[in-house]
Order: structure tokens, then C-alpha cells, then sequence
């Protein structure tokens, strides 16, 4: 075929010639051209839609687009049901000197459950969690609920910023109410840096707390992003910040890959880059010895090595839960859902080894070094009254359901300003230069002193300025 072409050209006489080596190459250029440029054009996720209400949609399911004012309410039905569960508890003794080792320690967990019953007021609670406005509204067949609050000062010229945080499990939206009056109030709470304040949106994860549960399968972080995503639109909100840590940290990312013109910043607490690649690789075998060689740096150096063992072998150690609800989240879920006995010990435990792996050493857990017994307990109250353990340890199965390596998401990169607040005691550390394979934009990436994976709940005053320090560094992009 190639000969016969070849024959045709020589056919043609020098001026036609000419001409068709001049096509080419104009052809050839404009292809080159074409493909460095769509090397560079901005991938996005695709927004697309969905269904999560019961049932077949049809063409009269619309969502009532209308926000809805909500409260937290429990009937005393409800109250005398947990106390009679309660009382009623079963306890297996513990292994002698095992601690938090083989999970929680019973004997701790018997003073836990007398707290709850005898002394944890829960209409007190009920109120501070009220403190705040509570809405819903309906999007894509399922109810979300979602805090708001604005600024309750005089911002005199400023213009407070939106921000959306968003929890992951086994937390709440009740996790962020010690950071909320840090970023809407600065000079109530005498902070120095005054010039940037928000008004902060905190949705419940559909499925979590008193947001409903989706009735449909497939529910995963990009369908909850484009919901988020549709929130902040109905809210009125064109461009805003957003912030997450755990599942939050995923459901921003999405966010920031779907709608990149509508994303200003976005800042995490947690980073997970599922792949490293060769030079990643190359950093393991060499970055305890000489990590400015690698791209580390002498903290990333602390922070990873031993890999295996503060890497490879606690996260075995701490990931159990994961398989399980990765698989069949209702068969545990029924167990837990049935028994506040057993949910508080499933969740409490996490607060335990998540904020400080050595607290596994601890009778108590090291619970009380960090969180009151009233604010633990508040957080398993909202899983135990909205009654959604197992649809929130679903989201591990819908998440899971294919390869993270291969999802939808996974090749596309971040090029929205991020910010990124690695603290000391999360499960994994990421450093900044595997973090810079998917997030292409860090502009702040701060070694955090202290803490762990529940940031906003153990340490809001180091979150939140980290977050000002990041928000006011766009601003002057």
C-alpha cells in the first residue's frame, strides 16, 4: 500500500510536491501541537447525577428544593429504651495487663457505660448541639442535614468566607463545634489574625447522623461530592472553601476534581496518594539514610521510618474494621445497631488508637487526655439515636466495591490551591512531594507539633490557624 503512495506522489510534478510536503507537515505540526497541549488541558471529574431515594426515580420524583429548619429531638421513649440496654449489658472479662491491646478493656468500658447511664446528661447535650441552626433539605431523593452558622460579629468591611468541613467516620458534624467559633468569632476568642473569618457549613454524609441513609447501592465519596457540590449551589455559593479530613479529606478531593472553578481552596488533614510511583519507591530505599536526596525531609524522614512497622504493620494492626465493613457492613452493623454497649466500645475505641497509637498501652485507652467522657458520648448519641451505624459503615463497601487505584478519580490530578496539615499521630503520613503527585497546587503544607486523626476535635486551635494561615495565602495569590 505504503509502495503505491509512494509511486502516486512521484507521479505528481515539483510544485504539487511541494505542496503535499507542506500539508504534512502542517498536518504533523498541528497533531504536535494538539497533544502537548491536551497534555496540559485540566481533567475533570465528571459531575454526572444520581437517585438515592427508595424506589425507582420517575418523572415526578423532584426534589423539594426548599432548606428546611431542623432540630436535634429525642423523645424520653427513646431515653428509657438506651437505659434499659444499658443496664442490661453483658461483660467479658479482659486478658490480664492487655490494656487497649485486644480492643477496648472491659473493665474501662463498665466505668464508660455507668458515666452514660447515671451521670451523662444528654438534654444538656441535646441543647449544645442546637446552639448552633440545624437544616435539610432534599437532594437527589434523600434528606441532608447540614449545620450553617455565619459570623455573629461585626466584620467591619470584611466579608466572611465560605467553608465547607466535612467529617468522616466514625465522627459527626459535632466534631468541628470547638473549631466553628475559632473561624466565625477570631476576635471573641482572642486570635491575632482577625482578617479572615468564615461562615462554615457543616453536612452530615448522607447515611451518617441526620442525614438520610441512601436507599439505593453505589452510594460512594464522588456521588456525596456532587451532592455537596449541589448543596453549596442551593446555599448560593459560587466559589468557597473547602476541608476534610478521613472520608472528608476523599469527598473534598472529589469536589476539587469535579468543580475546580467552584473550589478556591481546598485543605486536608488527611492525605492518601494510592500511588507513589518508581520515585516513591526510590524515597523508601533511601530516605532514612539520606532523605534530601529523595525529596524528604528530616521530619518526613521521622515521621516514615521504620516504614514497615509504622506503616505496614500498625496499619494491619488498625485496619481490621476496615475489611470488615469493606464487605459485609450489615452482619456486624446488626450487632452494634442493637447494643449501645457495643457501638460506644466500637467507636470509642478508634478515638483511642487514632488520636495516639501508644494509648494501645493504656487501661483507659488515654480517652480522657484528650476528649471529655460528654463529648465522646455525644458523638455515639447521634450514631445511636439517627439509628445509622450500618448505613455509615456501608460507605466502606460502596467505597471499596472496585480498586481505589482504578476509580474514576484516581488519575485525575488537583489543581485548585491545597493546603495540607500533617499531624503527627494520623495512621499514615504523606509527605509533601508523593502528596504533589495528585495535588499539583500545595501552597502551604504545615508539620502540625501535635495530634492525630480527629484534628478539629482534639486540636482546633492548631487546625484552625492552620486553615487561616492557608486561606489568607490564596487571598493573595
Amino acid at each position: 500500500m505504503w509502495q503505491q503512495i509512494l509511486q502516486s506522489v512521484r507521479s505528481y510534478d515539483s510544485p504539487q510536491r511541494n505542496v503535499i510536503a507542506a500539508s504534512c507537515v502542517l498536518g504533523g505540526g498541528g497533531l504536535l501541537v494538539y497533544w502537548l497541549l491536551s497534555r496540559h488541558r485540566m481533567k475533570t471529574l465528571e459531575m454526572g447525577d444520581g437517585w438515592w431515594g427508595s424506589g425507582v426515580r420517575s418523572p415526578r420524583d423532584k426534589d423539594d428544593e426548599g432548606i428546611r429548619p431542623f432540630q436535634v429531638k429525642t423523645s424520653e421513649k427513646e431515653i428509657q429504651d438506651l437505659y434499659q440496654r444499658l443496664e442490661q449489658a453483658r461483660y467479658t472479662p479482659p486478658l490480664e495487663g492487655s490494656a487497649f491491646n485486644y480492643g477496648f478493656n472491659s473493665i474501662y468500658l463498665q466505668k464508660v457505660i455507668s458515666y452514660w447511664r447515671n451521670q451523662f446528661d444528654w438534654q444538656k447535650q441535646v441543647k449544645i448541639l442546637n446552639q448552633y441552626p440545624h437544616y435539610k433539605t432534599t437532594i437527589e431523593g434523600i434528606e441532608v442535614h447540614f449545620i450553617h452558622v455565619k459570623p455573629s460579629r461585626n466584620l467591619r468591611g470584611l466579608t466572611a468566607k465560605p467553608l465547607l468541613m466535612v467529617h468522616g467516620w466514625p465522627g459527626s458534624f459535632y466534631e468541628f463545634y470547638k473549631i466553628i467559633p475559632l473561624l466565625t468569632d477570631p476576635a471573641g476568642h482572642r486570635l491575632s489574625d482577625e482578617d479572615v473569618v468564615f461562615e462554615v457549613i457543616c453536612p452530615s454524609i448522607p447515611g451518617y447522623g441526620f442525614s438520610e441513609a441512601p436507599h439505593q447501592q453505589g452510594f460512594d465519596t464522588i456521588a456525596c461530592a456532587r451532592i455537596f457540590h449541589k448543596l453549596m449551589q442551593r446555599l448560593g455559593f459560587q466559589e468557597f472553601y473547602i476541608q476534610g479530613g478521613d472520608w472528608g479529606a476523599r469527598i473534598t478531593t472529589n469536589m476539587a476534581q469535579m468543580l475546580p472553578k467552584s473550589i478556591k481552596g481546598l485543605h486536608l488533614n488527611f492525605v492518601f496518594v494510592p500511588r507513589i510511583g518508581w520515585s516513591g519507591l526510590v524515597s523508601l530505599l533511601l530516605g532514612a539514610y539520606m532523605p534530601w536526596l529523595v525529596g524528604l525531609t528530616r521530619e518526613d524522614s521521622r515521621r516514615l521510618f521504620p516504614y514497615f512497622k509504622k506503616h505496614i504493620y500498625d496499619l494491619l494492626r488498625e485496619s481490621g474494621y476496615m475489611h470488615i465493613q469493606a464487605t459485609k457492613p450489615d452482619t456486624v452493623g446488626c450487632g452494634l445497631n442493637n447494643s449501645p454497649v457495643g457501638l460506644a466500645a466500637y467507636i470509642l475505641e478508634k478515638f483511642s488508637t487514632w488520636t495516639d497509637k501508644s494509648f494501645r498501652n493504656l487501661d483507659n485507652g488515654g480517652l480522657e487526655r484528650k476528649y471529655s467522657l460528654d463529648e465522646l458520648l455525644t458523638n455515639v448519641m447521634i450514631y445511636w439515636v439517627s439509628s445509622s451505624i450500618v448505613s455509615s459503615m456501608r460507605f466502606y463497601k460502596e467505597n471499596f466495591a472496585q480498586n481505589p487505584a482504578s476509580a474514576p478519580d484516581a488519575r485525575i490530578n488537583v489543581y485548585v490551591p491545597t493546603g495540607v496539615s500533617a499531624f503527627p499521630n494520623e495512621l499514615t503520613h504523606t509527605p509533601r512531594s508523593w502528596a504533589k503527585k495528585k495535588y499539583k497546587n500545595i501552597v502551604t503544607y504545615s508539620y502540625m507539633p501535635r495530634g492525630g486523626h480527629f484534628a478539629a476535635f482534639e486540636e482546633p486551635e492548631l487546625l484552625a490557624q492552620d486553615i487561616r494561615q492557608f486561606v489568607r495565602k490564596v487571598e493573595h495569590l
